[in-house]
Protein backbone atom coordinates (compact mmCIF):
# COMPACT_ATOMS: atom_id res chain seq x y z
CA UNK A 1 0.00 0.00 0.00
CA UNK A 2 1.04 3.85 -0.97
CA UNK A 3 1.25 5.97 2.38
CA UNK A 4 1.37 9.70 2.39
CA UNK A 5 2.54 11.26 5.67
CA UNK A 6 2.84 14.96 6.79
CA UNK A 7 4.91 16.34 9.76
CA UNK A 8 5.58 20.09 10.78
CA UNK A 9 8.20 19.72 13.42
CA UNK A 10 11.31 18.12 14.69
CA UNK A 11 9.47 15.16 17.21
CA UNK A 12 6.76 14.26 14.37
CA UNK A 13 9.35 13.94 11.99
CA UNK A 14 10.83 11.10 14.56
CA UNK A 15 7.64 9.62 15.14
CA UNK A 16 6.80 9.52 11.53
CA UNK A 17 9.87 7.90 11.05
CA UNK A 18 9.15 4.93 13.97
CA UNK A 19 6.03 4.75 12.70
CA UNK A 20 7.17 3.87 9.01
CA UNK A 21 9.64 1.33 9.91
CA UNK A 22 6.92 -0.46 11.79
CA UNK A 23 4.34 0.00 8.68
CA UNK A 24 6.90 -1.49 6.32
CA UNK A 25 7.06 -4.71 8.87
CA UNK A 26 3.59 -4.66 9.29
CA UNK A 27 3.10 -4.38 5.26
CA UNK A 28 6.37 -5.29 3.32
CA UNK A 29 5.56 -3.73 0.48
CA UNK A 30 4.82 -0.49 1.23
CA UNK A 31 5.71 2.84 -0.42
CA UNK A 32 6.12 6.22 1.88
CA UNK A 33 6.22 9.51 0.44
CA UNK A 34 5.67 13.08 2.45
CA UNK A 35 6.81 16.28 4.22
CA UNK A 36 8.70 15.57 6.63
CA UNK A 37 12.68 15.56 7.86
CA UNK A 38 16.06 13.51 7.75
CA UNK A 39 14.81 11.01 9.84
CA UNK A 40 11.41 10.18 8.03
CA UNK A 41 13.80 10.23 4.72
CA UNK A 42 16.45 7.73 6.40
CA UNK A 43 13.23 5.60 7.19
CA UNK A 44 12.45 5.05 3.57
CA UNK A 45 9.58 7.58 2.89
CA UNK A 46 10.75 10.44 -0.07
CA UNK A 47 10.68 13.75 1.39
CA UNK A 48 8.94 16.77 -0.90
CA UNK A 49 9.07 19.46 1.75
CA UNK A 50 11.18 19.72 4.53
CA UNK A 51 9.42 20.33 8.26
CA UNK A 52 11.67 23.38 8.75
CA UNK A 53 10.13 24.77 5.82
CA UNK A 54 6.43 24.74 7.67
CA UNK A 55 7.67 25.15 11.35
CA UNK A 56 6.20 28.15 13.10
CA UNK A 57 4.79 28.52 16.96
CA UNK A 58 2.01 30.96 18.38
CA UNK A 59 -1.01 32.09 17.27
CA UNK A 60 0.42 35.39 16.34
CA UNK A 61 3.39 34.01 14.10
CA UNK A 62 0.97 31.40 12.47
CA UNK A 63 -1.45 34.73 11.41
CA UNK A 64 1.93 36.51 10.33
CA UNK A 65 2.80 32.95 8.14
CA UNK A 66 -0.55 32.16 6.70
CA UNK A 67 0.37 32.67 2.90
CA UNK A 68 3.86 30.94 3.36
CA UNK A 69 1.54 28.02 5.22
CA UNK A 70 -1.09 28.37 2.31
CA UNK A 71 1.29 28.07 -0.08
CA UNK A 72 2.86 24.79 0.89
CA UNK A 73 -1.02 23.23 1.59
CA UNK A 74 -1.54 23.43 -2.14
CA UNK A 75 1.63 21.94 -2.64
CA UNK A 76 1.22 19.21 -0.41
CA UNK A 77 -2.70 19.11 -1.64
CA UNK A 78 -1.17 18.24 -5.53
CA UNK A 79 1.75 16.07 -4.30
CA UNK A 80 -0.97 13.77 -2.91
CA UNK A 81 -3.02 13.24 -5.46
CA UNK A 82 -0.27 12.85 -7.71
CA UNK A 83 1.05 10.03 -5.51
CA UNK A 84 -2.77 9.28 -5.07
CA UNK A 85 -2.26 7.44 -1.23
CA UNK A 86 -4.23 4.49 -0.12
CA UNK A 87 -4.02 6.43 2.91
CA UNK A 88 -2.77 10.35 4.43
CA UNK A 89 -1.09 9.99 7.47
CA UNK A 90 -1.45 13.27 9.47
CA UNK A 91 1.10 13.92 12.47
CA UNK A 92 0.11 16.60 15.23
CA UNK A 93 0.91 19.84 14.09
CA UNK A 94 -2.84 20.87 14.06
CA UNK A 95 -2.81 24.38 12.30
CA UNK A 96 -1.21 22.85 8.80
CA UNK A 97 -3.00 19.16 9.44
CA UNK A 98 -6.44 19.80 10.67
CA UNK A 99 -6.62 22.01 6.58
CA UNK A 100 -5.31 19.17 5.43
CA UNK A 101 -7.76 16.79 6.49
CA UNK A 102 -11.07 19.00 5.68
CA UNK A 103 -9.70 18.88 1.74
CA UNK A 104 -8.61 15.25 1.99
CA UNK A 105 -12.56 14.31 3.33
CA UNK A 106 -14.00 16.04 0.25
CA UNK A 107 -11.47 14.09 -1.92
CA UNK A 108 -12.22 10.75 -1.14
CA UNK A 109 -8.93 10.18 0.67
CA UNK A 110 -8.69 7.85 3.55
CA UNK A 111 -7.45 9.93 6.61
CA UNK A 112 -5.70 8.84 9.80
CA UNK A 113 -4.26 11.07 12.76
CA UNK A 114 -1.37 9.94 14.02
CA UNK A 115 -0.59 11.46 17.87
CA UNK A 116 -3.68 14.07 18.40
CA UNK A 117 -3.18 18.16 18.47
CA UNK A 118 -3.79 19.00 21.46
CA UNK A 119 -6.93 20.76 21.02
CA UNK A 120 -8.23 19.49 24.53
CA UNK A 121 -6.37 22.76 25.64
CA UNK A 122 -8.13 25.44 23.57
CA UNK A 123 -10.73 25.22 21.06
CA UNK A 124 -12.38 22.02 21.75
CA UNK A 125 -14.65 22.17 19.05
CA UNK A 126 -12.12 21.18 16.75
CA UNK A 127 -12.92 17.66 17.72
CA UNK A 128 -16.47 17.60 16.13
CA UNK A 129 -14.21 19.36 12.46
CA UNK A 130 -11.94 15.98 13.76
CA UNK A 131 -15.09 13.68 13.39
CA UNK A 132 -16.08 14.69 10.43
CA UNK A 133 -12.80 14.40 8.57
CA UNK A 134 -10.80 11.78 10.17
CA UNK A 135 -11.55 8.13 9.81
CA UNK A 136 -9.29 7.00 12.82
CA UNK A 137 -7.61 9.02 15.58
CA UNK A 138 -4.62 6.85 17.40
CA UNK A 139 -3.97 8.92 20.38
CA UNK A 140 -0.95 9.06 22.53
CA UNK A 141 -2.18 10.78 26.09
CA UNK A 142 -4.60 8.27 28.01
CA UNK A 143 -6.91 10.93 28.87
CA UNK A 144 -7.93 11.88 25.16
CA UNK A 145 -9.72 8.75 24.82
CA UNK A 146 -12.69 9.76 27.39
CA UNK A 147 -12.13 13.52 25.65
CA UNK A 148 -13.06 12.32 22.32
CA UNK A 149 -16.15 10.18 23.51
CA UNK A 150 -17.83 13.10 25.02
CA UNK A 151 -18.47 14.17 21.03
CA UNK A 152 -18.84 10.30 20.66
CA UNK A 153 -15.66 9.77 18.56
CA UNK A 154 -13.98 6.43 19.75
CA UNK A 155 -9.92 6.84 19.24
CA UNK A 156 -7.17 4.31 19.75
CA UNK A 157 -4.91 4.40 22.33
CA UNK A 158 -1.68 3.55 21.30
CA UNK A 159 0.86 4.10 24.25
CA UNK A 160 3.20 7.11 24.10
CA UNK A 161 6.07 6.88 22.08
CA UNK A 162 7.99 9.31 24.31
CA UNK A 163 7.85 6.71 26.82
CA UNK A 164 8.94 4.08 24.54
CA UNK A 165 11.72 5.82 23.37
CA UNK A 166 13.01 6.28 27.19
CA UNK A 167 12.40 2.91 28.16
CA UNK A 168 14.22 1.12 24.67
CA UNK A 169 17.07 3.91 25.34
CA UNK A 170 20.51 2.48 25.28
CA UNK A 171 23.33 4.46 27.17
CA UNK A 172 26.56 5.83 25.87
CA UNK A 173 28.87 4.56 29.18
CA UNK A 174 31.50 6.53 27.68
CA UNK A 175 29.37 9.85 27.57
CA UNK A 176 30.77 11.59 30.85
CA UNK A 177 34.15 11.64 29.53
CA UNK A 178 33.54 12.24 25.67
CA UNK A 179 31.39 15.08 27.32
CA UNK A 180 33.81 16.40 30.38
CA UNK A 181 31.83 16.10 32.29
CA UNK A 182 33.10 17.04 36.20
CA UNK A 183 33.11 14.99 38.87
CA UNK A 184 32.91 17.61 41.69
CA UNK A 185 29.83 19.44 40.58
CA UNK A 186 26.40 18.52 40.46
CA UNK A 187 24.97 18.53 36.84
CA UNK A 188 22.06 20.54 35.26
CA UNK A 189 20.98 20.04 32.26
CA UNK A 190 19.89 23.03 29.67
CA UNK A 191 17.01 22.10 27.35
CA UNK A 192 16.18 25.41 25.55
CA UNK A 193 13.98 23.20 22.50
CA UNK A 194 14.38 22.97 18.84
CA UNK A 195 12.88 26.08 17.36
CA UNK A 196 14.70 29.36 16.74
CA UNK A 197 11.84 31.67 18.54
CA UNK A 198 12.57 29.37 21.20
CA UNK A 199 16.04 29.53 21.25
CA UNK A 200 15.59 33.59 20.91
CA UNK A 201 13.19 33.79 23.61
CA UNK A 202 15.14 30.70 26.21
CA UNK A 203 18.75 30.66 26.34
CA UNK A 204 19.09 34.21 27.59
CA UNK A 205 17.77 33.08 30.84
CA UNK A 206 19.57 29.84 31.09
CA UNK A 207 22.90 32.11 30.51
CA UNK A 208 21.39 34.40 33.27
CA UNK A 209 21.58 31.25 35.14
CA UNK A 210 24.49 29.73 34.35
CA UNK A 211 26.23 32.95 35.24
CA UNK A 212 25.03 33.55 39.01
CA UNK A 213 24.93 30.18 39.67
CA UNK A 214 29.03 28.85 40.04
CA UNK A 215 28.07 26.00 42.06
CA UNK A 216 26.44 23.71 39.77
CA UNK A 217 27.63 22.91 36.21
CA UNK A 218 25.26 23.48 33.35
CA UNK A 219 25.02 21.42 30.05
CA UNK A 220 23.19 22.39 26.88
CA UNK A 221 21.42 20.13 25.25
CA UNK A 222 22.57 21.41 21.65
CA UNK A 223 20.96 20.73 18.05
CA UNK A 224 22.82 20.33 14.76
CA UNK A 225 20.70 21.57 12.53
CA UNK A 226 20.14 24.23 14.69
CA UNK A 227 22.53 28.01 13.89
CA UNK A 228 25.31 26.95 16.49
CA UNK A 229 25.17 30.97 17.40
CA UNK A 230 23.29 30.37 19.48
CA UNK A 231 24.85 28.44 22.28
CA UNK A 232 28.41 29.77 21.78
CA UNK A 233 28.02 31.95 24.45
CA UNK A 234 27.81 28.92 26.95
CA UNK A 235 31.42 27.83 25.69
CA UNK A 236 32.86 30.89 26.91
CA UNK A 237 31.53 29.87 30.77
CA UNK A 238 33.72 28.21 32.87
CA UNK A 239 30.84 26.33 34.62
CA UNK A 240 28.95 25.54 31.22
CA UNK A 241 29.53 22.96 28.20
CA UNK A 242 27.35 22.23 25.12
CA UNK A 243 26.45 18.88 24.08
CA UNK A 244 25.03 18.13 20.22
CA UNK A 245 22.48 15.60 19.95
CA UNK A 246 22.59 13.88 22.86
CA UNK A 247 19.82 15.34 24.71
CA UNK A 248 19.45 11.37 26.28
CA UNK A 249 22.39 10.77 27.63
CA UNK A 250 22.70 13.84 29.05
CA UNK A 251 19.57 13.34 30.79
CA UNK A 252 20.78 9.91 32.43
CA UNK A 253 23.26 11.91 34.20
CA UNK A 254 21.86 15.08 34.93
CA UNK A 255 20.99 16.19 39.06
CA UNK A 256 18.63 18.52 37.32
CA UNK A 257 17.08 20.21 34.50
CA UNK A 258 15.54 23.62 33.28
CA UNK A 259 13.62 23.04 30.68
CA UNK A 260 11.53 24.65 27.87
CA UNK A 261 7.97 23.59 27.96
CA UNK A 262 7.12 20.82 25.46
CA UNK A 263 7.65 17.11 25.20
CA UNK A 264 11.17 17.75 26.59
CA UNK A 265 8.99 18.35 29.79
CA UNK A 266 8.28 14.54 29.73
CA UNK A 267 11.12 12.95 28.96
CA UNK A 268 13.03 14.86 31.54
CA UNK A 269 9.89 13.09 33.77
CA UNK A 270 10.89 9.63 32.07
CA UNK A 271 13.98 9.92 33.19
CA UNK A 272 13.39 10.95 36.69
CA UNK A 273 15.39 14.19 36.17
CA UNK A 274 13.61 16.93 38.93
CA UNK A 275 13.13 19.95 36.43
CA UNK A 276 11.25 23.77 36.31
CA UNK A 277 9.88 24.30 33.20
CA UNK A 278 9.98 27.78 31.78
CA UNK A 279 8.44 29.40 28.52
CA UNK A 280 7.55 32.58 27.37
CA UNK A 281 6.43 33.54 23.79
CA UNK A 282 5.25 37.34 22.69
CA UNK A 283 3.02 39.11 24.47
CA UNK A 284 0.22 39.45 22.00
CA UNK A 285 0.41 35.59 21.82
CA UNK A 286 0.48 35.18 25.27
CA UNK A 287 -2.44 37.89 25.34
CA UNK A 288 -5.00 35.69 23.00
CA UNK A 289 -3.75 32.32 24.88
CA UNK A 290 -4.90 33.38 28.19
CA UNK A 291 -8.85 33.72 27.23
CA UNK A 292 -8.34 31.07 24.41
CA UNK A 293 -6.64 27.80 26.99
CA UNK A 294 -9.24 25.66 28.65
CA UNK A 295 -6.36 23.73 30.88
CA UNK A 296 -4.56 24.90 34.11
CA UNK A 297 -1.02 23.82 33.20
CA UNK A 298 1.27 23.89 29.84
CA UNK A 299 3.58 21.25 30.54
CA UNK A 300 2.46 17.65 29.34
CA UNK A 301 4.15 16.32 32.89
CA UNK A 302 1.24 18.75 34.94
CA UNK A 303 -1.37 17.70 32.33
CA UNK A 304 -1.14 13.31 32.74
CA UNK A 305 -0.75 13.99 36.37
CA UNK A 306 -3.87 16.61 36.51
CA UNK A 307 -2.00 18.16 39.33
CA UNK A 308 1.11 20.31 39.82
CA UNK A 309 3.93 18.20 40.08
CA UNK A 310 6.59 20.76 38.24
CA UNK A 311 6.94 24.19 38.64
CA UNK A 312 5.69 26.86 35.26
CA UNK A 313 7.42 29.74 35.14
CA UNK A 314 5.84 31.28 32.08
CA UNK A 315 5.93 34.91 30.65
CA UNK A 316 6.30 37.18 33.34
CA UNK A 317 7.13 34.58 35.49
CA UNK A 318 9.96 33.52 34.17
CA UNK A 319 12.60 35.57 35.67
CA UNK A 320 16.28 34.96 36.80
CA UNK A 321 15.36 35.03 40.64
CA UNK A 322 12.12 32.86 40.46
CA UNK A 323 14.52 30.25 38.17
CA UNK A 324 17.00 30.20 40.80
CA UNK A 325 14.80 29.72 43.65
CA UNK A 326 13.32 26.87 42.40
CA UNK A 327 16.65 24.90 40.97
CA UNK A 328 17.00 25.54 44.17
CA UNK A 329 14.79 24.16 45.65
CA UNK A 330 15.12 21.16 44.01
CA UNK A 331 18.38 20.64 44.33
CA UNK A 332 18.78 20.99 48.14
CA UNK A 333 15.18 20.36 49.20
CA UNK A 334 15.18 16.42 50.30
CA UNK A 335 11.19 16.49 50.87
CA UNK A 336 10.40 18.33 47.38
CA UNK A 337 12.91 16.94 45.42
CA UNK A 338 11.24 13.18 46.27
CA UNK A 339 7.63 14.61 46.27
CA UNK A 340 8.40 15.43 42.73
CA UNK A 341 10.01 12.01 41.79
CA UNK A 342 7.35 9.50 43.82
CA UNK A 343 4.75 11.93 40.72
CA UNK A 344 6.95 10.75 38.01
CA UNK A 345 6.81 7.07 39.51
CA UNK A 346 3.13 8.08 38.44
CA UNK A 347 3.06 9.40 35.42
CA UNK A 348 5.57 6.26 34.11
CA UNK A 349 2.69 3.73 35.75
CA UNK A 350 -0.29 6.11 33.90
CA UNK A 351 1.60 6.01 30.50
CA UNK A 352 2.77 2.18 30.27
CA UNK A 353 5.00 0.63 28.56
CA UNK A 354 2.96 -0.38 24.60
CA UNK A 355 5.61 -0.36 21.69
CA UNK A 356 3.51 2.86 20.37
CA UNK A 357 5.03 2.51 16.67
CA UNK A 358 4.81 -0.77 16.22
CA UNK A 359 0.63 -1.01 17.41
CA UNK A 360 -0.27 1.92 15.27
CA UNK A 361 1.20 0.10 12.30
CA UNK A 362 -0.46 -2.95 13.14
CA UNK A 363 -3.64 -1.29 13.70
CA UNK A 364 -3.48 1.14 10.41
CA UNK A 365 -2.79 -2.08 8.43
CA UNK A 366 -5.59 -4.11 9.88
CA UNK A 367 -8.33 -1.13 9.22
CA UNK A 368 -6.80 -0.27 5.68
CA UNK A 369 -7.26 -4.26 4.85
CA UNK A 370 -10.32 -4.97 6.75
Amino acid sequence: MKYYLVAGERSGDLHAANLIKKLFVADPKSIFRGFGGEQMRDAGAEITIDYRELSVMGLVEVLLSLRKIVKYLKLCQQDIKKFNPDVLILVDYPGFNLRLAKWAKKEGIKVYYYISPKIWAWNTGRAKQIKANVDRMFSILPFEKEFYQQFNYEVDYIGNPVADAVYNFVPDDAFSTKARLPTDKSIVALLPGSRKQEMHNMLPIMLEIVKHMQQYHFVVAAIEDMDQKFYEPFGREPNASIVHESTYDLLQRANAAIVTSGTATLETALFEVPQVVIYRTSWLTASIARHLIKVPYVSLVNLIANKLVVKELLQNDMTLENVKQELLAIMENKDYRQQMLNNYADIKATLGFENTAEKAASLMVNYLKG
